[in-house]
């Protein structure tokens, strides 16, 4: 009993935490600017020191938490370590400049450095993305500190040994040998808090082209700018410029996005036809319509399923292109975003799919006396998925007219941690719960477990947590979500967004029929609850490939039959 108690009161204590971060972001954002190893950005810290998520690992400890690291700067873009200006803007022009855009690997975002010292990030897609970024940089910054924590000896400026060399490695023009790198690590692994093998093993995660040695790099600049700020005072600023603070919330990106859709579906002649809407990558719908055509002498020789592993390969680029060209023959539209919502569209005509060249099941009858579109859309991010679907639910106005959708299905598909299970499990929600508020979206979810059962993967069902961020989360309320009475199987960040939009569309403007069907399904990303099981331990590599198949085909099998 008293562990339970204790249990709950830790939930209790990482919500409050998980609540008050919001709280003060938002407050900053509206200021305009904060410090983060300042006083304006001590309630942050304090936070996130409590919430210990576990995304974030031994942020709490005094030694260096490297998987959190990776994490976080796959993330943010490359260089941002050397920067202590950071100024998060909207969409104002810099693509027309002589800036070259830096991607970050994990995050499509346009990010771009100004000079020396700043770093200028491009916010396209709604407070989700603020709140992932202050987040990502409140952990960077208090791990910066702990590197001049232990390389500072006195309140002169006098550094270890340690840092003397390191230094001497990361300025150094020329290529590190195989016995200098090594003692570069020893030395890093000393101002870490690791061990040589601990960091030896994360060392090639962590290397670019551009960069091999970017470890050492990152654990320089990272504790060189804190020594300067614990020395001089010379703080590092995030500010928010004041035309994105102007356009934040006004669906700006949105509006831009689901017009041009809108557009090209009236150009195609095809703005009348019933419409199935499909949330999820851009190569799933693709493949399993045109894959066993395009592939005949492959398929041949393989399972299904192989085939797709095969196309998830980076080496397979000549397969891919083979199925996107066989897909552009038969009617395929391919949207490439140009409005920052950094969301493709794929529009498919069922009307010039060859049906006896698939290999699911699919009503050729039904198909050519109705001829639905296939919308596929590119997974949104958090708060995202309502400006996108609500924009796209609108009527089409044009020449005075206002045409509405002939939406018939609505389906989201994607990953999300699982409390229940592990890496590629299947999860089929019953409702989705909105983090930290009493507001919860029950739906008839045209999927069911039965539907996915028996192929090799775990399926469960239950509600589902929309979270306001994944790497804000610890397992003391996980647990508790998973042991309440509201039977959580898992959490993602898109769900209740989405559904709040549908409702809206469908029950309260009437945009479109009250009758939409919706079909929600996520296939298991990691597993939260589990050491080692969280997104910072990496990818699902190909053990993602037979749940985001099995969702995608029985999707396309409901909406392709009457």
């Amino acid at each position: 009993m008293i562990n339970k108690n204790h249990r709950r009161t830790r939930a209790q204590e990482s919500s409050n935490a998980i609540e008050k971060m919001y709280i003060t972001m938002r407050h900053l954002f509206n200021r305009g600017f904060y410090k983060p190893m300042g006083v304006s950005g001590e309630t942050l810290r304090e936070s996130l020191l409590l919430l210990r998520p576990e995304i974030y690992g031994s942020i709490g400890e005094d030694k260096a938490e490297l998987e959190g690291l990776l994490y976080v700067i796959d993330r943010l873009p490359q260089g941002i370590e050397e920067c202590s200006f950071i100024n998060l803007t909207s969409d104002e022009g810099y693509s027309n400049s002589h800036f070259k855009p830096i991607i970050p690997e994990k995050r499509r975002r346009n990010c771009y450095r100004i000079d020396s010292e700043q770093m200028n990030i491009e916010i396209t897609r709604g407070r989700s993305e603020i709140y992932d970024i202050l987040t990502h940089l409140t952990f960077l910054f208090v791990e910066s500190h702990k590197i001049s924590k232990n390389v500072l000896i006195d309140e002169e400026g006098v550094t270890t040994r340690d840092w003397i060399k390191l230094e001497k490695a990361v300025l150094s023009k020329k290529k590190l040998t195989q016995q200098e790198r090594e003692i570069a690590i020893t030395h890093a692994a000393n101002i870490l808090g690791r061990t040589f093998d601990e960091l030896r093993a994360v060392y090639n995660q962590f290397s670019i082209s551009t960069q091999p040695e970017r470890l050492l790099h990152i654990v320089y600049w990272l504790g060189r700018l804190a020594i300067e700020e614990q020395l001089h005072d010379n703080k590092r600023t995030v500010t928010f410029s004041p035309v994105l603070r102007e356009r934040l919330g006004h669906h700006i990106h949105g509006e831009l996005w689901a017009n041009t859709i809108k557009e090209t579906l009236n150009i195609k002649g095809l703005l009348g036809r019933p419409i199935h809407i499909i949330s999820a990558n851009m190569h799933s719908v693709m493949n399993t319509l045109f894959a066993p055509n395009a592939l005949k002498t492959v398929v041949s020789k393989k399972d299904i399923f192989e085939v797709y592993k095969s196309l998830s390969k980076n080496e397979n680029e000549d397969l891919r292109n083979k199925v996107a060209k066989e897909a552009l023959l038969r009617g395929m539209v391919y949207i490439k975003d140009s409005s920052g919502t950094n969301i493709d569209v794929q529009i498919f005509d069922t009307s010039e799919i060859d049906i006896s060249k698939m290999d699911i099941s699919a009503n050729e009858k039904y198909i050519k006396s109705t001829k639905p579109i296939i919308l596929v859309m590119d997974y949104a991010f958090g708060e995202q998925a309502y400006e996108t679907m609500d924009e796209l639910l609108k009527p089409f106005h044009k020449d005075g007219k206002k045409i509405h959708l002939n939406v018939k299905s609505i389906s989201i598909m994607g990953k999300a941690g699982i409390l229940e299970g592990g890496k590629g499990d299947i999860m089929i929600p019953s409702a989705h719960i909105f983090e930290g508020t009493a507001d919860n979206y029950p739906f008839k979810n045209e999927l069911k477990k039965s539907d996915l059962s028996n192929q090799g993967v775990n399926v469960f069902e239950g509600s589902m947590i929309t979270v306001l961020g994944t790497s804000l989360q610890n397992k003391d309320i996980l647990k508790f979500f998973y042991n309440s009475t509201w039977n959580v199987i898992g959490l993602e960040m898109e769900g209740a967004h989405y559904q709040k939009a549908i409702q809206a569309a469908s029950k309260v403007r009437r945009s479109i029929s009250p009758d939409v069907k919706v079909r929600y399904a996520y296939y298991a990303s990691d597993n939260p609850l589990e050491t080692g099981g969280t997104l910072a331990s990496g990818g699902l590599g190909t053990s993602g490939v037979k749940p985001t198949y099995l969702i995608t085909r029985k999707i396309l099998e409901q909406l392709l039959n009457k």
